[in-house]
């Protein structure tokens, strides 16, 4: 457990990213890992030193050291202390799939893979790439699953997970786990006029996820019958096992998304 005023001081030093392309025994279908390194500098070493600059400076000249001049001193103390910093480095993957059209990031954030979009139109020169657009609201969509279970489409298997919003109140927000989201309970809730933001899934027995309204795809993973097969099928080799567990979730991503896409109205062309 952090002390307080150890917590650490993240910088964005531009460390050299690794970006490599990798087709695992399949035509099309590449792997991006990029490994991203930042230097952490623990803010309490930094205020201890320049509360020492500050008062040394204080006692030798005879005067206060205002704002402006503390600012100065803190940016020379980073400076000073970041070839001693530690180094962290947080790897982004990615499949592209060229004849798919589809470059799929596995990110925690926007702003991450965001970070490595940036980098690979660096490394190529330019990327037009797009967030998905659909024709129908993703949100109402999903509440008309709940609803009615005749407007879901065959392959989506509703879970016991969900995130009910009321758009009247300001973050009036249902989370709900666990639960038979097809209850009389929950389409209460939904005649009452709330909305699913997030609603887990499983897709042909094969994978299982999170569908957010903004598309997203959260907690992505093999279902464990895919999983059953794999671990008969797979080496134990553990870059073997990576490479067979890729082509699997890549196979069936390159699969889901166009049938996701169709199931909220199909892609969106706008003017």
């Amino acid at each position: 457990m952090q002390q307080p005023g150890t917590e650490p001081l993240w910088l964005d030093q531009p460390q050299p990213w690794l970006v490599g392309h990798v087709s695992p025994c399949r035509p099309g279908l590449y792997a991006d890992c990029s490994p991203e390194g930042r230097k952490i500098l623990p803010s309490s070493v930094i205020k201890q030193k320049l509360e020492a600059k500050v008062k040394q400076i204080e006692h030798e000249q005879a005067r206060k050291v205002y704002r402006k001049e503390r600012d100065q001193l803190k940016d020379e103390i980073v400076i000073d202390l970041l070839p001693r910093a530690f180094s962290k480095f947080q790897t982004t993957h990615a499949l592209i799939a060229p004849q798919q059209g589809l470059l799929i990031v596995d990110a925690s954030s926007h702003k991450r893979a965001e970070e490595l979009l940036s980098h690979l139109r660096t490394e190529l020169g330019s990327l037009p790439v797009v967030l998905p657009d659909v024709n129908h609201s993703p949100s109402a969509i999903m509440s008309q699953w709940l609803e009615s279970a005749d407007t879901r489409p065959q392959d989506f298997v509703i879970l016991d997970e969900c995130e009910l919003r009321d758009t009247s109140v300001e973050n009036g927000v249902i989370r709900c786990k666990g639960q038979d989201l097809e209850s009389d309970e929950i389409r209460q809730h939904l005649e009452a006029g709330k909305r699913i933001a997030k609603l887990a899934v499983d897709w042909q027995e094969s994978l299982n996820f999170i569908i957010q309204e903004d598309l997203c795809l959260k907690r992505l993973k093999l279902s464990d019958s895919l999983k059953e097969k794999l671990d008969q099928d797979s080496p134990e080799e553990a870059m073997e096992r990576f490479d067979s567990e890729f082509i699997a979730m890549s196979l069936e991503l390159t699969r889901l998304i166009p049938m996701l896409l169709e199931a909220f109205g199909g892609e969106a062309v706008r003017p």
